[in-house]
């Protein structure tokens, strides 16, 4: 041993030093793995940079985390929307939404249906997402696309949401859902503007939010009934509101802490969210970024779903 040590140039006690932080990695790298393995119990389709974002370990940087576990095979695989949901009718509502410059909630929301195939037909996703703070007010999960479920998912978000919504508007595509006559007679009942875009690209910000909860946590886990789809659902949005860190949020924080953060935010230190034509949502970062870094972590990620 000492021939090898006098070759390496190294001495008996830097030898054992190497020894001991090398087996303080593994142990580290070990504790590490399993919060993953967590992480994806309850998150099946997080990526493994929202990993890094989401864990934020100390003890090795992010390109090297990625490198490791992209190798250990946790790269997520996504699938694309083929199923059309909404058939296109006139109407008299016009985009209202083009250009606006947004820095507060209940300005802007968002819907949208979606299609979830389980055992070989067909079930349905309604999202209702407030575009400022990239939350989910309402949803519903049904076995029709009939208004009915629409419906019920607006009178949910204006439950969640709460404050005023005399500034509020509300976009859509022109879907016929969202032309009934029940479902328009609510929005105005609550002074909500009606806004409608006329091509799926006026409205790809809630259509993302479908890709995210159908692609990282509804395929994997799998349900076999409406009854299931409406639990893990249930489940879905609230990890996604409450523990899924939002890339497009300074900080790179969840919708709630957002939302929270806003009490005590000026309009000037808040960011801007710039609405496109073409539905590409850009946000323009407020001068003072580390506003809006939150006090305490995004919740532990403790158990797996399970169907009760």
């Amino acid at each position: 041993m000492r021939s090898v040590l006098e070759t390496a140039g190294l001495s008996r006690q830097a030898f054992h030093k190497h020894q001991i932080q090398k087996a303080g990695f593994q142990e580290k790298l070990f504790g590490l793995m399993l919060e993953v393995d967590i992480l994806k119990s309850e998150h099946p389709g997080c990526g493994v940079e929202k990993m890094y974002q989401t864990l934020r370990p100390d003890f090795i940087g992010r390109d090297k985390f990625i490198d490791l576990f992209m190798r250990l095979g946790y790269r997520v695989a996504y699938q694309k929307n083929f199923q059309r949901t909404t058939y296109p009718v006139h109407s008299r509502y016009q985009n209202l939404i083009q250009g606006m410059m947004v820095q507060d909630r209940n300005i802007v929301w968002q819907s949208d249906i979606t299609y979830f195939h389980m055992n070989g037909h067909f079930l349905y996703l309604i999202f209702i997402i407030d575009v400022y703070i990239k939350k989910i007010l309402g949803y519903q999960a049904s076995n029709h696309i009939r208004a009915e479920a629409n419906i019920a998912a607006l009178k949910m978000a204006l439950r969640n949401a709460g404050g005023s919504f005399s500034s509020l508007i509300h976009h859509s595509d022109r879907g016929g859902q969202y032309l009934d006559n029940e479902y328009i007679a609510l929005l105005e009942k609550n002074d909500i503007q009606i806004s409608m875009g006329e091509k799926a690209q006026d409205n790809a910000y809630a259509e993302r939010i479908n890709g995210t909860i159908k692609n990282e946590y509804l395929k994997y886990w799998e349900p076999q009934s409406l009854e299931q789809l409406q639990q893990m659902l249930k489940k879905a949005v609230k990890h996604y509101n409450e523990k899924r860190i939002h890339d497009e949020l300074p900080g790179h924080i969840t919708p709630a802490q957002f939302e929270k953060s806003l009490i005590n935010l000026s309009s000037q230190k808040r960011p801007t969210v710039i609405i496109y034509a073409e539905g590409n949502y850009k946000v323009k970062v407020a001068s003072s970024h580390f506003d809006f870094e939150p006090k305490e972590r995004p919740l532990a990620h403790n158990c797996p779903i399970e169907i009760c």
